[in-house]
């Protein structure tokens, strides 16, 4: 192996090439080796490099793609290997090559690939080219030939490498080279960059946008995340298009040493004026010289770890900059941007998404096994701890290599499968065993926290409210730690999120992360400030007997305002929690409230699952906003709530045998939530229902599975979240509810059986509309046009919807199990072919003759129970289609202008018949299963007018699915006439995902005369078709629309969606207006049951469809309904408790702020996880009165029972 230096014919110009290096290759001797080794490396090193993988279809000359790269990259590195010489377009690439070598200072690097550089000089061997003008055509004439001859001899009189040993050492050598000829100053990214394409999609498209006035952009995540990696990766892709460029790194450890800042001034004014160090005596005049040269030049600069204001003000000043200049900054603040508003500079925020299973389950396998798929043995292991790490890159590379399994030493194998699992059990032991590496990392957001407040309520949440309601807590917290302000700093720190639910989220590493903070603060349990963990709380409180703990045991906890207990019995007095602020007391065993017991303090009070009989307060409680007593099931009666003056949110759910509320509960002026659900004896008195109307503030009143046929009642005026699930309502003249005009904002009905929505229910003012499991619903008419959101699961006779007014504003709609709906106002209408003339048809009415046809079609992942048997016309978007079995003679009946046996076309618009005009296009597609185990099932055509740079992207919200070996047509109509003029080029494509094959597309042009379809939207509402009218809801950018119902957006975009949308994340108005904000309702609102939320469950619960199928009562039972309502949600509770660590480790230390302690007995008892399970059970069958042996068969459902539960 040898290597020589520079092959410039002299300096480069300082140019803004596209690529950095165009590779020049004979395909079939290296693609898939050398040459594939290559590419990765030069760009995981950051140099953008064009490699062309496809010469199978290549023509006579080059094609313009090719010619256009060469031209557009800075140098080319040309892999002369042993059939080189047999392509003349490889030879055409070279003659190219140096032709731009001697014209414009080209860079090029030949690589001598097995091949001595004196045959390729001397066209010796396999280098030997000779005429050949047998063949006519042929490119081997004399004049190419000598060019190329020429060509090969120049090539080899350049310094380069020859290959001829140890691949690897080649490979640094090119790239050093490279690097030192092309002067790129590049910074080291780490290797495995798994997802990072999909990651730098929209940067790119920032950086390339030169005009549109924001300078900067802040990469904000938690940390570990990648931020530094995105940073890098698109430094070294970009740099080269700026003239000067600087990457600052590791900011926040290096400007709090000694003249830290005046260091990195120096730095960035070296590396963006050139030459030898710059010299500053003051950081102010280190300012003043930085923001004149960032005024004078076009530069890229990347400030890495910002987290502070000052020191962003400092490096940069604020002065105007060049406006092609681009900055680019990480920081763990999801506020930093806000910096930029008061100087009028531009920055945009880009949060950085975590890895998904997927990407996760490659980085960890990278650095475990050094290969993207776990080794054998190992599947299970490695998806355990790839979801530990919750997509934390730097999680999964620190844990991967601590735990590298050598694939060339099997015998170890299996002693190391125990040492995954230890590891593993550490990890999840709740113990604070987290890696020092990601902790001190994780730690930097924690410690910049601004004050000792902020670090307080992050491990009072850390510990104990992830997934709790943000205003919950905030009730709870605020008085001592400041909560609703601290929670956004929490937010900006990249430390806590808030859910679309309101519900604080937090990632299980940070959450790792405040425990051991904990944990460190002593050896001895009693002398840290929380204690969690079941073991450490039972030991600390137990005394005599191991049932029963003492309240001494608290005595000396003076600072105690947390304290949390499950099925505890406490003996002795009840006045050692002077500063209690909240008491969450689950299963208490009293009957009624001890004296004492409630402090004055006290926020909140959860005594949910008691044995309370009557609830009446000691004393006037003047703190109290929430009082929660949710399954009392002898709770009879609640007295003297005139003592609770200040009460915000009261819980009764499910309080069965309660009877009577005393009166006083209609002077509570701060009531905003009365949750009275399953409350069924209560409503028998009247004196219960006349208080109501009393409450004037009351914002939320739950009354679902309570109200009965005689019971009638007044509202309150200042109503706006009425839950009226499961109230026997009906359509009749008995009206339970009097109405006055309340401005309703949500509404709950489902579970009744009215045919249509009654009379007497105001919908006028409803953004929020819940029908779930109305069976005998069959239509919704006149909806109201203020409508946002619509829940129809499991209507089944539901055929039709409407509104009253064609400018609605519905975002959400979710109707799975609708079999019947045809017909959704705006949205779509399925009409049978066999239901239509031939007039409605047009020149299509040859499709009557398959209107007997079997077309099995099938919703999307919304309606997929919508199945019907026979074509029909599908009217969506103001796109007519259908769906037909393969016709053998289309071409014929179809009569198509344009063709092509693939899943692409394109063709430009001819000129216009006299006296006809152009209406829109028909569009025909074939297609069958692939036989894809793993299919998707996705299926667009994609409509381009490239000369107007308008898109449109279609997707059917029902489709055929063709048996295997079968065929499928799909015919649509496209009313886009308006947007076609002669000349202008248009492309068609049909893009499927997993499951289908494309088998040919074709188009034809529909003309105005009465040949068009057109008639067909006489049976769809015409006045709001999205293709003649605003699109701008379905706009993706500019001018590319993309009309379908479901999100294909996620965090790792497959081929065929990146083939379909491109850049997928500059969204405008479908992301706007599509995800509509939650309405802000207080914590303890109850969600009627929704399938999708369960989805990602890791408790194992398997109620298929095919298992409710065959109980026959199910559907029509609410019986049954309710029972699968209240296994899930308490499934759902469980599962929580143990993700959050609270199912029998729930809480944090008795010394001086928190305690939290859970009984176990040794039989099983509640408290833990068996019992919890067993309570399940129980609750199952005192819930309805049900067969034994049903219950039975839904409780063997609940696979993470133990022994004990099926009793």
């Amino acid at each position: 192996m040898s290597m020589v230096s520079a092959t410039s014919s002299g300096p480069l110009l300082n140019n803004t090439s596209f690529y950095d290096v165009f590779m020049s290759f004979r395909g079939q001797d290296t693609r898939n080796s050398f040459t594939d080794h290559l590419h990765a490396t030069l760009e995981r090193t950051g140099i953008r490099t064009f490699r062309d993988n496809d010469e199978i279809n290549r023509g006579q000359e080059l094609e313009p793609e090719i010619e256009r790269a060469i031209k557009e990259s800075k140098g080319s590195v040309v892999v002369l290997s042993e059939n080189y010489a047999d392509s003349r377009w490889c030879l055409d690439e070279l003659v190219l090559i140096l032709e731009q070598r001697r014209r414009f200072n080209h860079f090029v690097l030949p690589v001598f690939y097995h091949v001595e550089p004196s045959d390729v000089r001397n066209q010796r061997h396999n280098f030997a080219i000779e005429v050949d003008d047998g063949v006519e055509g042929s490119k081997w004439t004399e004049y190419n030939v000598n060019r190329w001859k020429a060509a090969l001899t120049e090539v080899a009189d350049l310094t380069g490498v020859v290959v001829s040993g140890p691949e690897t050492e080649s490979i640094t050598k090119i790239v050093d080279a490279i690097d030192s000829e092309l002067d790129l100053k590049l910074v080291s990214t780490p290797a495995h960059l798994i997802g990072i394409e999909t990651r730098v999609t929209g940067i790119d498209s920032w950086l390339k946008n030169e005009q549109s006035g924001d300078n900067f952009l802040a990469i904000c995540g938690m940390g570990g995340c990648g931020k530094t990696t995105l940073a890098q990766f698109i430094y070294n892709s970009h740099k080269p298009k700026f003239e000067s460029s600087s990457f600052l790194e590791d900011i926040g450890k290096h400007y709090e040493q000694p003249h830290g800042l005046l260091g990195l001034q120096k730095q960035l004014l070296t590396n963006v004026l050139g030459g030898k160090n710059q010299r500053i005596s003051g950081v102010s005049e280190g300012t003043r010289k930085v923001e004149e040269a960032l005024q004078a030049k076009k530069v890229l600069i990347v400030l890495d770890d910002i987290n502070d204001h000052d020191v962003l003000n400092v490096l940069l000043g604020t002065s105007t900059l060049h406006t092609q200049s681009k900055i680019i900054i990480t920081t763990r603040r999801l506020d930093m941007h806000a910096s930029f508003w008061p100087i009028s500079r531009g920055c945009l925020l880009y949060r950085l998404e975590l890895m998904n299973n997927h990407e996760a389950l490659e980085l960890l396998s990278c650095h475990a096994f050094g290969s993207k798929v776990p080794m054998e043995g190992f599947k299970e292991l490695a998806i355990q701890l790839a979801q530990y790490c919750g997509g934390n890159p730097l999680a999964l590379k620190v844990l991967g290599s601590s735990l590298f399994v050598n694939p060339e030493d099997p015998c170890e194998r299996s002693s190391l499968i125990e040492i995954w699992r230890s590891r593993l059990n550490s990890l999840n032991s709740l113990k604070g065993d987290l890696d020092f590496k990601i902790h001190s990392i994780l730690q930097k957001s924690f410690d910049s926290l601004p004050s000792s407040s902020n670090k307080e309520l992050f491990l009072h949440i850390a510990i104990f409210f992830v997934g709790e309601y943000e205003d919950y807590v905030v009730k709870i917290l605020e008085h001592d730690w400041h909560a609703k302000s601290g929670i956004r700093t929490l937010v900006n720190r990249c430390l806590l999120t808030v859910s679309s639910s309101k519900k604080l989220m937090m990632h299980q590493l940070v959450q790792e992360m405040g425990r051991k903070i904990v944990l460190e603060e002593s050896k001895d349990p009693a002398k840290r400030s929380r204690v969690w963990q079941y073991y450490e709380s039972y030991r600390m409180l137990e005394k005599g007997e191991p049932t029963t703990s003492k309240t001494d045991s608290f005595a000396k906890m003076d600072n105690l305002k947390l304290l949390q207990l499950k099925y505890v019995k406490l003996t002795g007095s009840y006045k050692n929690f002077p500063d209690l602020r909240w008491l969450c007391w689950h299963g208490c065993y009293f009957t009624k409230i001890p004296s004492g017991l409630l402090m004055s303090s006290l926020v909140a009070i959860d005594m949910s699952y008691g044995n309370l009989i009557t609830f009446e307060p000691p004393m006037v409680l003047n703190s109290l906003k929430i009082l929660n007593l949710k399954e009392s099931c002898k709770l009879v009666s609640i007295d003297k709530l005139s003592r609770l003056p200040n009460l915000e949110t009261l819980i009764l759910w499910n309080c069965s045998s309660l009877t009577h509320v005393c009166e006083t509960i209609g002077g509570l002026e701060s009531l905003v939530l009365l949750d009275f659900t399953g409350c069924k004896n209560l409503w028998k008195v009247s004196s219960n229902r006349n208080n109501i109307n009393l409450l004037k503030r009351l914002k939320t009143l739950c009354i679902g599975g309570g109200i009965q046929k005689q019971s009638s009642f007044s509202l309150p005026d200042s109503l706006k979240f009425l839950f009226l699930n499961n109230c026997h309502l009906g359509n009749n003249n008995d009206v339970p509810l009097v109405f006055s005009g309340q401005p309703l904002f949500y509404m709950n009905l489902g579970n009744n059986m009215f045919k249509k929505l009654p009379s007497y229910i105001n919908l006028k003012t409803l953004r929020v509309l819940e029908l779930t499991f109305c069976p005998n619903i069959k239509s919704l008419l006149c909806l109201p046009s203020t409508l946002e959101e619509l829940y129809t699961y499991w209507c089944f006779s539901l055929k039709k919807i409407t509104f009253e007014s064609h400018r609605f504003r519905l975002r959400k709609f979710m109707y799975q199990s609708c079999s019947g709906l045809f017909e959704v106002e705006g949205l779509f209408k399925l009409v049978s072919i066999a239901q239509l003339d031939e007039a409605e048809l047009g020149h299509m009415k040859w499709i009557k003759t398959y209107k007997a046809c079997r077309v099995d079609l099938v919703g999307d992942e919304i309606s997929r129970d919508i199945i019907w048997h026979t074509p029909v016309c599908l009217f969506e978007y103001g796109i007519v289609s259908t769906f037909l079995p393969h016709i053998q003679d289309q071409s014929i009946r179809m009569s198509d202008n344009y063709m092509s046996s693939s899943p692409f076309l394109s063709f430009h618009v001819p000129c216009c018949p006299k006296n006809r005009r152009i209406q829109g296009l028909n569009v025909t597609s074939l297609y069958r299963p692939s036989g894809d185990d793993e299919d998707t099932w996705v299926l667009f055509t994609k409509i381009s007018n490239t000369t107007k740079g308008l898109t449109w992207m279609y997707n059917p919200v029902v489709s055929c699915k063709p048996g295997f070996g079968e065929d499928a047509v799909w015919l649509s109509y496209w009313p886009i006439g308006n947007m076609l003029d002669t000349g202008d080029e248009i492309s068609v494509s049909v893009i499927v995902g997993n499951g289908l094959i494309v088998s040919g597309c074709s188009a034809s042009l529909v003309y105005m005369d009465g040949e068009v379809e057109l008639e067909k939207g006489k049976n769809y509402t015409k006045v709001e078709e999205v293709i003649g009218g605003d699109l701008s809801e379905f706009e993706l950018t500019t001018g590319k629309y993309y009309l379908c119902r479901r999100d294909f957006f996620k965090s790792t975009i497959p081929d065929w969606l990146k083939m379909l949308v491109g850049d997928a994340t500059g969204l405008k108005g479908w992301r706007k207006y599509r995800q509509t904000q939650h309405l802000d309702v207080s914590f303890m609102k109850l969600e009627t049951f929704r399938p999708y939320d369960f989805p990602n469950m890791k408790v194992s619960i398997f109620f298929t469809r095919s298992f409710w199928h065959k109980l026959p009562f199910f559907w029509s039972n609410y019986a049954a309904w309710a029972i699968k309502v209240k296994v899930f949600m308490k499934a759902q509770e469980l599962c929580e408790e143990r993700q959050e660590g609270s199912s029998r480790h729930l809480s944090r230390n008795p010394e001086r702020l928190v305690v939290n302690c859970e009984e176990e007995n040794d039989n099983g008892s509640m408290g833990n996880v068996d019992g919890k399970f067993l309570q399940i059970a129980l609750t199952i069958q005192q819930f309805v009165d049900l067969d034994t042996m049903i219950a039975e068969k839904v409780i063997r459902r609940l696979k993470l029972m133990k022994k004990g539960c099926g009793r």
